[in-house]
């Protein structure tokens, strides 16, 4: 679950931050009211900043604008790794997306508040204000993502002019592309939506990278993380998967207390998911078979069989490669790149 913290100044603050936790179920919320909660008072508001910048998915300041913006700004990273920052008055009228407006999804959380309080949204980006296509809020929004977060400058940047941008895709595309938006045009710049990160077809080009594959583990017991993770990295790259395209890794049930695996799901932020022999054996496609992988867990094969099922069924793009006692498999979900002008 995405973690947020809410800060506030003041008693009539304090209570504007517990209605703003109540339309953030999808987050857990910690409460900071400064006034209010006496243990708070000795604390350093630069420390906190320094902390939730690091492990929250969003900050809401309650109070003004400049708090908000002197306590955070000393650790700002860029627009790829800061959190989304929020400020609202303490009457709860306005809330304004201070930070991360797109990539961390600081708008469309706003606009929620917003709603939620009986509030006015504040947005300030342009592609907003103008109504036009915000690449970075699309690559969201659809689960894509932003390999060089520095490239969405120019492909804005071009909308906003009235430019046309291009978009290149390994993936079916779906619906009606936004206007100045063209799947043909030579532009100058554009995203490529696509696991190839080092092609070039635009002067500008912005790669956006669909979180779709799923790893298939399978090792002996005991086995390290350092070779859990060498034998990954060797699969990816063979495959020509970047990292980024992975949302989650998957192995046999009698494997969900094996400590190097758990390490891997947690050094790389990955769910893990566990299914029995029965399951695997339920799971339909072409696989690698082992009578010796069939005799000790009861299925011939855990790693292929553990990728496909954790993706719902879908293809496999790395068969089985093993290495140092550890068994790998890539299979990506069926998605398709989809518009709606």
């Amino acid at each position: 679950m995405k973690h947020a913290k809410l800060v506030s100044f003041t008693a009539a603050g304090a209570q504007t931050a517990a209605r703003c936790a109540a339309f953030l179920p999808d987050f857990r919320c910690e409460r900071y009211a400064r006034t209010v909660d006496l243990s708070l008072s000795g604390t350093s508001l630069a420390r906190f900043a320094q902390q939730a910048m690091v492990d929250c998915d969003l900050i809401v300041f309650v109070g003004a604008a400049g708090i908000a913006v002197r306590a955070v700004a000393p650790y700002l990273m860029g627009k790829a790794y800061d959190p989304a920052v929020i400020v609202i008055d303490e009457a709860g009228r306005f809330v304004i997306p201070l930070l991360s407006g797109h990539l961390g999804g600081a708008n469309a959380i706003a606009e929620r508040l917003a709603d939620g309080l009986g509030a006015q949204a504040v947005i300030t980006t342009a592609t907003d204000g103008r109504e036009v296509f915000a690449v970075d809020t699309w690559a969201r929004a659809h689960g894509c993502v932003v390999v060089d977060p520095q490239q969405i400058k120019y492909v804005s940047g071009a909308l906003l002019r009235g430019e046309t941008v291009g978009v290149r895709s390994d993936f079916p595309v779906d619906g009606r592309l936004p206007a100045h938006i063209s799947l043909q045009a030579d532009a100058e710049s554009g995203f490529a939506i696509s696991y190839d990160t080092k092609a070039a077809p635009f002067a500008h080009t912005l790669h956006l990278v669909p979180r779709l594959v799923h790893i298939g583990i399978g090792c002996r017991r005991g086995t390290p993380v350092e070779r859990i993770e060498a034998a990954v990295r060797a699969a990816l790259g063979a495959a020509g998967v970047p990292r980024g395209a992975v949302c989650g890794a998957a192995s046999i049930d009698v494997k969900r207390d094996e400590p190097g695996l758990l390490l891997f799901g947690v050094q790389n932020g990955l769910s893990l998911a566990f299914f029995s022999a029965e399951k695997l054996r339920r799971t339909t496609g072409d696989f690698t078979p082992s009578a010796f992988v069939e005799q000790a867990v009861g299925v011939d094969n855990v790693c292929e069989r553990a990728a496909v099922c954790a993706t719902g069924g879908g293809r496999l793009l790395c068969r089985k490669t093993a290495r140092d006692g550890v068994a790998v498999a890539l299979a990506e979900r069926s998605w398709r790149a989809r518009f709606d002008g």
